[in-house]
């Protein structure tokens, strides 16, 4: 079976929410119909011309690519332009075109997960952890004999979530008393006299988006008039998403030689890989981001690692961080290769949840920026 294109941009958007891409950002689907089959997939770091040639001439129907090829907004996509004859040529070829930049940043596992493997660093966490979803607690106060439906009722409606488990809630039995007024229509008792009931008190977590339909769910299973229940809305948590990730490697080893190992697993560019630090500092935790780097360096110094692999690095912003040598040591990669390891990761994760056939591609083109470097000792 060969699926459409709206059926693999689904799988994308599970695993890269455009949700949690940065407010600034643009992902999605930039050419393309959904209808439309998909028989091979290219991945790459940048749509550029060559990448696209790479599609076009490979008869691929999708590109996927991390960086955006029209971040800014624009006025015309006329063939007039080098990104507007790209756009014409896509659209021309039949090669839908989509992106997944932050939100592939900020996914788990994301671009800074797969930069951590590459690597080796074991117990990984995030550098700048996203929020968790929002969530109530609801509390809901049923007859005994109510209780196991009342929580089937509420689980259907996506309550009582947590993690890889469904229908969790925890209850207790008490006393309920009411007393029903003039023109109550009451299920148990009669209006004017006080009554006692054994009630359980349910509690579940409820994502906040999802509060509406189980408050509905809850009246409509509840045999009360008029049904007791809380909802509270709990604190903001930390989740496992989130840019950038800190981890520790397998064993501690010289600046010199952590930087050696840095080289020889990422692919090769002509920036190569440059190192600020005493080449024999002893490296064991490590901070990561995939991509420019230099704004999170005081996230980097507050949790305490030995040195920062990341792209883009700048003078003023790296010398500061360096000052008195009391910051972290500094390897600055180039961007392209920083993010080249999620490629694989993206073609995996994508071909393990898609139903149907698919040949996927992984672009080896280097569309680093840098294209020669003088004045380097070659046996450097």
């Amino acid at each position: 079976m060969t699926p459409r294109l709206a059926d693999v941009i689904a799988v994308l958007d599970r695993l890269y929410n455009p949700a949690w891409a940065e407010s600034w950002d643009a992902v999605g689907l930039v050419t393309g119909d959904p209808d439309q089959p998909v028989r091979r997939i290219l991945f790459a770091v940048d749509p550029m011309r060559a990448v696209v040639d790479e599609a076009i001439a490979g008869d691929f129907d999708l590109l996927v690519t991390h960086h955006p090829l029209l971040l800014r907004g624009v006025n015309s996509v006329a063939a007039t332009t080098p990104k507007g004859r790209v756009i014409h040529d896509l659209i021309k070829s039949n090669t839908a075109l989509h992106v997944c930049h932050t939100n592939a940043d900020n996914a788990n596992p994301g671009v800074s997960d797969a930069l951590a493997a590459a690597l080796g660093l074991q117990d990984t966490r995030p550098l700048k952890a996203m929020q968790a979803e929002p969530t109530d607690k609801l509390v809901v106060f049923v007859p005994v004999e109510e209780t196991q439906g009342m929580l089937d009722a509420l689980s259907k409606a996506g309550a009582g979530r947590i993690g890889d488990y469904d229908r969790a809630a925890w209850s207790g039995t008490g006393e309920g008393t009411f007393r029903p007024l003039a023109g109550a229509n009451p299920t148990i008792g009669q209006v004017g006299d006080i009554e006692v009931v054994a009630e359980n008190r349910l509690e579940m977590l409820v994502p906040r988006r999802n509060r509406r339909a189980v408050v509905e769910a809850l009246k409509a299973a509840h045999s009360y008039e008029e049904p007791a229940f809380d909802i509270y809305e709990l604190a903001a948590l930390p989740s496992e998403r989130g840019g950038g990730r800190v981890g520790v490697l397998r064993e501690p080893m010289p600046l010199r030689d952590f930087a050696r190992l840095v080289a020889d697993n990422l692919p090769r560019t002509e920036h190569g890989v440059r190192v600020s630090g005493d080449p024999d500092r002893i490296i064991e935790t490590v901070a990561v981001v995939g991509g420019a780097g230099d704004s999170e360096f005081d996230r980097v110094r507050a949790a305490g690692v030995d040195a920062y692999v990341t792209a883009d690095l700048r003078h003023h912003p790296a010398t500061e961080a360096r000052a008195y040598d009391v910051g972290p040591a500094l390897v600055d990669v180039a961007h392209w290769a920083s993010e080249w390891p999620w490629l694989r990761d993206a073609d995996r994760l994508l071909r393990e949840q898609l139903e149907g056939d698919v040949d996927t591609h992984i672009s080896t083109i280097c569309t680093d920026a840098w294209t020669l470097r003088v004045g380097q000792d070659p046996q450097a």
